[in-house]
């Protein structure tokens, strides 16, 4: 028998921004009946969930969930990345023509097929508190993306998308919005919109928060608590609200994590845990000098952007060099420095390799990455002190859950680990089209 009797009317897609499943299990005795306790209960949840590509952001986490593929073919592979031509950073949603859009998600989303293979009458939606994870679940071909302006104070959507819904700002903000401010206006959308009205599969995307503390005090252990309960009764609202609207036999909800997580400066020398600073523009005017000492004068490192180093392949196209060779050279001098862990050149990424290479590739695109990919030690921190840009690596993997709940869906609980391009392939069989463009995951089931 089919988990699927007939399509959902509606699909809603809840993201939540660093979800952690200890921390649904730690405060699940504080959560009442109508969000994450029914939804582990009567869901099919997956309780081993995870990337296949590293480092994960938010922004290619969301991509990722939408086109049920990686950053290497959706070409997301951070919130912002240099660009080769100008030297200067893009951010991902950045576009020349209507200021935002998702001109730079190189595949099709789960909602484009939606809308390519109901001829443009599937509604499509997302909204979230950046503009970012708006328009990166909404896809190419959405009928809207919203999303908070911080500035305005009200919400926002791209002229990409055509003219802004009448019914999109009812007055201005006076606080910051929170996670509840993003249930109403999806609540609203559904209504407005008249999504899941007819037996076109309609599917909206929403991007929630498992960090803001809305206010609360005191250490780490009242504050998760605060925000997972705030949290777990905003699911439960949401969820009752979408299913009054529709029809609990007619909507699908599926929520998983971006796992990705906040860097936090933690002073580890001053617990005297081994740390130390890899500097990496410091690092870069090194392999300038030693590599102009050995093919001759020149500037053959162009930029460095996070912890990746671009080479200037004008340069060494000019000087007639091996890029290889040039690559080669840059990374055995690195790895001998204090707090490297790991060097990668573009090529060994490209060729692959055991399951580690592979995840960097994974999130690797050739076009806008660098030539050097750096690791450091965990513990230690990178620090570029030209843009005072830094981070701390860490390799402990954040534990999310996938849950599939709503109509057709039997309760079960699923320990085998699977991984989040899985979930737009199962949407897609969940109602009868094809999968993403890119997606080369089978369905979860």
């Amino acid at each position: 028998m089919q988990a699927f009797q007939l399509a959902p009317r509606l699909v809603v897609n809840i993201t939540i921004d660093q979800l952690r499943s200890d921390y649904v299990e730690a405060f699940s005795p504080l959560f009442n009946q109508d969000g994450f306790r029914k939804l582990m209960q009567e869901g099919k949840v997956y309780e081993t969930a995870s990337y296949p590509f590293k480092p994960v952001t938010q922004p290619s986490a969301i991509a990722t969930i939408a086109t049920g593929s990686i950053p290497y073919y959706h070409g997301i592979v951070s919130p912002q990345w240099l660009d080769r031509n100008t030297l200067r950073p893009i951010y991902c949603v950045d576009d020349n023509r209507y200021g935002d859009s998702p001109a730079n998600l190189k595949t099709s989303t789960v909602s484009d097929e939606m809308k390519i293979s109901s001829a443009g009458s599937s509604i499509v939606y997302s909204i979230a508190a950046d503009k970012s994870s708006a328009i990166l679940s909404a896809g190419h071909a959405a009928d809207n993306a919203i999303w908070f302006d911080g500035i305005r104070r009200k919400w926002q959507t791209s002229p990409y998308y055509g003219a802004s819904p009448r019914w999109l700002n009812n007055g201005i903000f006076s606080h910051d919005i929170n996670n509840d401010d993003i249930a109403t206006k999806a609540s609203e959308i559904v209504n407005k919109t008249s999504m899941g009205t007819d037996n076109i599969t309609d599917m909206l995307s929403i991007t929630l928060s498992a960090t803001s503390s809305d206010g609360a005090v005191g250490n780490w252990q009242n504050r998760m608590q605060s925000v997972y309960t705030k949290l777990d009764n905003t699911l439960g609202n949401l969820v009752k609200s979408i299913e009054k609207t529709v029809g609990k036999e007619h909507v699908i909800f599926v929520i998983t994590s971006t796992g990705a997580e906040t860097d936090e400066d933690n002073n580890y020398a001053l617990y005297r845990v081994p740390t130390g600073t890899f500097y990496i523009n410091r690092t870069a005017n090194l392999l300038n000098v030693y590599i102009s000492a050995i093919y001759g004068q020149g500037n053959y490192v162009e930029a460095v952007f996070g912890n990746q180093i671009f080479l200037n392949h004008k340069l060494i196209e000019q000087k007639r060099l091996s890029l290889h060779d040039v690559e080669n050279r840059c990374k055995e001098i690195i790895s001998q420095s204090a707090g490297v862990s790991n060097v990668y050149t573009s090529e060994q990424l490209l060729a692959g390799g055991n399951d580690d290479i592979k995840k960097i590739r994974n999130a690797f695109s050739p076009n806008i990455s660098g030539d050097i990919v750096v690791d450091v030690t965990p513990g230690w921190k990178l620090l570029n002190e030209n843009t005072q840009e830094t981070y701390t690596s860490r390799l402990a993997v954040i534990p999310f859950p996938i849950i599939i709940y709503g109509m057709g869906i039997k309760a079960e609980r699923i320990t085998t680990p699977v991984t989040v391009d899985r979930i737009a392939p199962t949407i897609a069989k969940s109602i009868r089209i094809r999968a993403p463009n890119a997606c080369e995951s089978t369905p979860l089931f």
